[in-house]
């Protein structure tokens, strides 16, 4: 038994009323009731709510500790009276009379309260983290995803993958996301990268003879913070696979996601079986490629309407007539809206940057109202309804410019309207995978050919039929998971063959000298047999994020980083001695 506690504060009940007990915790509230002061006793396991007379010589002292004091306590077990039971805690039948006290752990005045989850400003949470991290919402979400973590590495044994670990410090890749740089002192004027991946590495155990690899690994990629991205660093679950197809892939993935969000979450699963979306249905109907598939609303392609002679809307003809498209969103049922409804969208479209939403409303006898209804004829109206599948009542919002705009312009618009006629279902989880992308795309500012996905993917088709004369209509066995609008991670099945990937690397640009420099390990790898291999990667901070209902991924996170990607408890990145930079061969230019 230790010295500090024979039980923790969550842990007591009636079974032990009578006993003496040694607790130890942080005061997390105190109420003085004259003769009587009541002290809430808080340690990871739950609270336990502590009481010492006024005739007690412990009384003044208690009273005086300033809460988040760290505290030991020595009493007994009381049963509480049936008035006084708190059922919102495992503890709430029973109090402890306290005997004695000692303090462990004096505390200075607290910048943030502890007990409450009360929002306070980015700095202060994150500069005094080890407080933040002590109040009950987000400490209960550390848990969880510790708890989440096991699961899954328990459910990957199962499945019958090996965990092993890749190298933290390895070389720098040209492809993705900027490379974070450790100069080398053994090797001056040459620097290791942190891997924005184990991309490679993952790949080179495949070609190893080792079946079915993962990893809970930390990835580095020196990106701009979002609310569902950490700046710097993150952890995925990696995973690969040989001898398998895009099928085999999905259907292990599919039974983990299952079991870890039925096990961890009271929310429905939309589909049992997770929706295979072709790349371009999800960009047409949805705009995007992270579909939020608990919104019921659908894009639809209306370009060819407005080169009838029977629509006189000629702003939108005009623009379509210089090769601009329009596309639209059907509202069901929402006539009886007010004209504010509509405006309102509109507004908030511009707000956005965008042109705005012109928009109508079906009446009966094929009549519309609205901003643009009158530019309709019957005839027109009839035609609408069967493009877009509209029925009397229903109401259109129509966007009109480039395509990369539009899909913004309306992938944004259909959340929103949604949101407003509160049409998603919050009480869901909602996965599809979104496939068949496009091996390589056109870039928009230097008008060359790039690798749209991850340039290590296998090109769908028979190998040695593939037209590269026309590489824009190569699709690949490339992939992403997505759950309720938010892309859990990307995969695909990987190109194997050297001579393959050196053809497909001069497509978008490279040399086959480039390749070799760059990848060399891997490219060499393959020239001694290997297997068929495919594999994902999903984020264990966004999964963590679903699964505790929230929207910023900084509440899931130990220790964050801020939107300038700094530390601010431990202070990174900062200066470092002159000596260490010279150790590296480094000279810091001063501005």
């Amino acid at each position: 038994m230790s010295k500090y506690r024979t039980h923790t504060c969550g842990e007591l009940t009636i079974n032990q009323n009578g006993k003496d007990i040694i607790l130890s915790g942080w005061i997390n509230k105190k109420r003085d009731h004259g003769n009587l002061l009541f002290v809430d006793l808080r340690d990871n396991y739950g609270i336990t709510q502590c009481v010492v007379e006024k005739n007690n010589s412990y009384f003044q002292k208690l009273e005086k500790l300033p809460l988040e004091s760290v505290i030991k306590i020595l009493g007994k077990v009381v049963k509480r009276s049936k008035d006084t039971i708190n059922r919102e805690i495992k503890t709430g039948e029973i109090e402890i009379s306290i005997s004695s006290l000692e303090l462990l752990g004096a505390t200075k005045e607290l910048p943030l309260p502890v007990f409450t989850d009360q929002e306070y400003a980015e700095e202060i949470r994150l500069k005094y983290r080890f407080l933040d991290l002590r109040r009950k919402k987000i400490h209960q979400n550390i848990i969880l995803r510790s708890e989440i973590i096991s699961f899954i590495r328990s459910e990957m044994h199962k499945l019958g993958f090996n965990e092993f670990q890749t190298p933290i410090l390895t070389s720098s890749s040209p492809e993705g996301a900027r490379d974070f740089l450790v100069p080398s002192r053994l090797n001056p004027g040459k620097f290791y990268a942190l891997p924005q991946a184990p991309q490679q590495f993952k790949q080179l155990i495949m070609v190893s003879g080792f079946d079915k690899y993962f990893q809970i690994a930390p990835c580095f990629r020196d990106e701009d913070a979002r609310a569902d991205r950490s700046p710097g660093e993150f952890y995925q679950l990696d995973l690969e696979m040989s001898f398998v197809e895009q099928e085999d892939v999905f259907e292990v993935v599919e039974k983990l996601m299952s079991k870890l969000f039925k096990k961890f979450s009271n929310k429905k699963l939309l589909f049992e079986k997770f929706p295979r979306i072709k790349f371009s249905d999800s960009m047409m109907k949805y705009g995007t490629d992270k579909p939020d598939l608990r919104n019921p609303l659908i894009i639809n392609d209306v370009t060819n309407l407005f080169t009838r002679d029977d629509v006189k809307f000629e702003i939108f003809k005009k623009f379509v007539k210089d090769g601009s498209i329009v596309r639209c969103i059907v509202t069901k049922n929402t006539f009886e809206q007010p004209r504010s409804f509509f405006d309102n969208i509109d507004k908030w479209s511009k707000e956005q940057g965008y042109s705005g939403l012109a928009y109508l409303t079906i009446e009966k006898n094929y009549k519309a109202k609205g901003t643009i209804g009158k530019f309709f004829s019957q005839d027109s109206i009839k035609e609408l309804m069967k493009i877009t599948n509209a029925n009397e009542g229903d109401s259109i919002f129509f966007s009109c410019g480039k395509l990369k705009q539009i899909e913004a312009s309306l992938s944004l618009a259909r959340q929103k309207i949604a949101e407003d006629l509160n049409l998603i279902d919050r009480n869901v989880f909602a996965f599809c995978w979104i496939v068949d992308y496009p091996m390589f795309e056109r870039d928009e500012i230097t008008n060359k050919i790039k690798f749209s996905h991850n340039p290590f993917s296998m090109p769908q088709g028979d190998i040695k039929k593939l037209d590269y004369k026309e590489p824009l209509s190569m699709k690949a066995y490339q992939y992403d998971i997505v759950c309720n609008g938010i892309e859990l991670s990307s995969g695909a099945i990987r190109n194997h063959i050297p001579e393959l990937m050196y053809k497909l690397f001069e497509i978008a640009g490279y040399s086959k000298s480039h390749v070799e420099t760059k990848f060399s390990g891997m490219i060499n790898a393959l020239k001694y047999g290997a297997p068929p291999h495919g594999g994902i990667a999903p984020g264990i901070d966004r999964i963590v994020m679903l699964l505790a209902n929230e929207k910023n991924i900084r509440e899931v996170t130990m220790f964050p980083m801020n939107q300038n990607a700094e530390d601010l408890l431990m202070m990174a990145p900062s200066e470092v001695d002159e000596s260490q930079l010279k150790e590296l061969n480094i000279v810091i230019k001063k501005k």
